[in-house]
């Protein structure tokens, strides 16, 4: 539990439990009770948007190298198969 609650605060390395209280203290300060809900909930959206429109362009990306050397193999059988060319 505690290796995945490191790589969840990775970019918060240098901060204790007080000063993360602190931090939360003064959002609720600034944004009040009634909107931590409305803005937590739209930070989960923008979190989950980023992170599927980042395994989309992984999953592109590795289909994309997938699919090469299979281009690179048609080509080569055409350049093979074909006479004139030889």
């Amino acid at each position: 539990m505690n290796i995945e609650l490191n790589s969840n605060f990775a970019f918060l390395p240098n901060l204790n439990g007080f000063e993360i209280v602190a931090i939360l203290f003064v959002v609720l300060l600034l944004f009040g009770a009634k909107r931590l809900p409305e803005l937590s909930r739209s930070m989960g959206k923008s979190i989950r948007e980023f992170k599927k429109a980042t395994s989309d362009v992984e999953k592109e990306i590795n289909s994309s190298i997938e699919n090469e050397p299979i281009k690179n193999q048609k080509l080569e059988k055409t350049k093979e198969s074909d006479p004139l060319k030889n």
